[in-house]
């Protein structure tokens, strides 16, 4: 009898490890080619030969099916797992679908998401912060609550997960896209990489996200509302055995891009053009990385050549906002290029700035901790914290963007807030009076381009 048990017991066991071997898990949303459509993506441990959504307005009346892949990080022989991938398209605009992910093998809880409105006056928001691990993520458990409260439309996660996705053959990885579940599975989650994806050739980001452009890209765009979002990779600058053809291919890339975004039909509807990337080109904090120094080489390029660099392409095309990370603080600037501020006004300076605004938002909360700043301010600085928290965005129209930084340290307190205002849309170096020249160089551009 009791042999009899035991063997039960053991059948049993063996039974529900094989069927957790299929169980969806690490389900997390991506927009596609346009925000109308919604990529899924989770994994599973063996390979269920099904990747199937079933989701609808009110219940899962539709399914649709995907692909499936199996991942190998390189860092330790026979680890690996499935990672499935389905696009939600034609969505009904402005509604909220239920979904489950998985096969005929196991599904997933059900999550559910809003889809995006067609209309011009929408105005999405954002939770938007870098520099989250799986440890000591203190952010984390106030943008669950605030996500599916429906607080944000998308969140940018601006590089460096997990630290790191790689790391115990992968396991910390699989722990933090399960810990990011309750945000992403509910709203697209955008992201760049950031200097702790690089190992293995940065294979863990490249696969367990699948962004706009797919798994092979490191950059792509987006519309939403008045807003075109770039996101780019800081890292081709810093890790020498991508060469400088990564860099070229980027900037080239990026220049198109902006190009196409600066067309009059474009820049009026998508006004506001923001730029997302992990390593910032300004910083004044104590750790003496590479934004500490003058000539940072996202901002002046390869050194001593300096080509290619990122900050007079992004002034010369009317780049609004630059988002970064990597310091594990809070620090926005004023509107500054090559180390020049260029206020609207004393009293104003947000309003119709003459350069781009950073802001820096690295503090979501890693093993790694704070970063400290200098003791002596720099006059580009306009506000700094090292609070652990997390930057808000509201976009509310073609004149008007608020941001505001939420203080976890402090109970969700708002820290710091800034509006900017900007009552036209154009490259910098040009002023109303030249704007006939500007457009004779877009369009050689242009030409160039097509």
């Amino acid at each position: 009898m009791y042999f009899s048990v035991v063997v039960l017991l053991c059948v049993v066991k063996l039974i529900n490890s094989q069927i957790l071997w299929f169980q969806p898990e690490q389900i997390h949303l991506a927009y596609g080619k346009s925000v109308y459509d919604i990529t899924v993506t989770w994994s599973t441990l063996n390979d269920t030969k099904a990747s199937v959504v079933e989701y609808g307005i009110g219940g899962m009346i539709l399914k649709e099916f995907g692909t499936c892949k199996f991942f190998d990080d390189g860092g330790y022989k026979g680890y690996g797992q499935y990672i499935h991938s389905v696009k939600l398209t034609g969505l009904t605009p402005n509604s909220i679908y239920v979904y489950h992910c998985g096969s005929s093998l196991g599904w997933s809880p059900q999550f559910w998401f809003k889809s995006s409105p067609d209309h011009k006056n929408w105005q999405p928001q954002f939770a938007i912060y870098g520099d989250m691990g799986n440890e000591n993520a203190q952010s984390l458990a106030r943008l669950q609550e605030e996500t599916q409260r429906g607080f944000y439309d998308a969140i940018l996660h601006v590089g460096d997960f997990a630290y790191d996705m790689d790391s115990e053959y992968g396991q910390v990885g699989d722990e933090f896209m399960k810990q990011i579940e309750s945000i992403a599975g509910y709203v697209p989650y955008m992201t760049c990489p950031g200097n702790h994806e690089e190992r293995y050739n940065f294979s863990n980001y490249l696969e367990r996200f699948n962004m706009p452009e797919g798994n092979t890209s490191f950059m792509y765009s987006f519309d939403i509302g008045p807003l075109h979002i770039i996101s780019i990779s800081t890292e081709v600058y810093y890790f020498p055995y991508y060469g400088i053809k990564s860099i070229v291919f980027q900037y080239e890339w990026l220049e198109n891009d902006l190009i196409k975004a600066n067309l009059p039909e474009n820049r009026e509807k998508h006004p506001w053009i923001i730029v997302m990337g992990h390593r910032p080109m300004y910083c004044s904090s104590t750790d003496k990385d590479d934004c500490t120094h003058h000539e940072t080489i996202t901002r002046v390029g390869i050194p001593f050549l300096h080509i290619f660099g990122l900050e007079k392409l992004l002034y010369d095309y009317g780049v609004d906002v630059e988002i970064w990370a990597h310091e594990h603080i809070y620090q926005r600037l004023w509107p500054i290029y090559n180390y020049k501020v260029y206020n609207g006004s004393y009293e104003n300076p947000y309003v119709n700035p003459g350069a781009p605004v950073h802001i820096i938002t690295g503090s979501a909360g890693c093993k790694e901790g704070h970063d400290e700043f200098n003791m002596t301010r720099p006059e580009w600085s306009a506000f700094q914290s090292k609070d652990y928290g997390y930057t808000r965005l509201k976009a509310y129209n073609n004149t008007h963007l608020y941001f505001e930084q939420v203080s976890d340290d402090k109970g969700g307190m708002v820290i710091d807030s800034l509006w900017i205002i900007k009552n036209s849309h154009k490259p910098y170096r040009y002023s109303n009076m030249d704007w006939a020249a500007f457009d004779s160089v877009r369009l050689k551009n242009m030409n160039n381009f097509t």
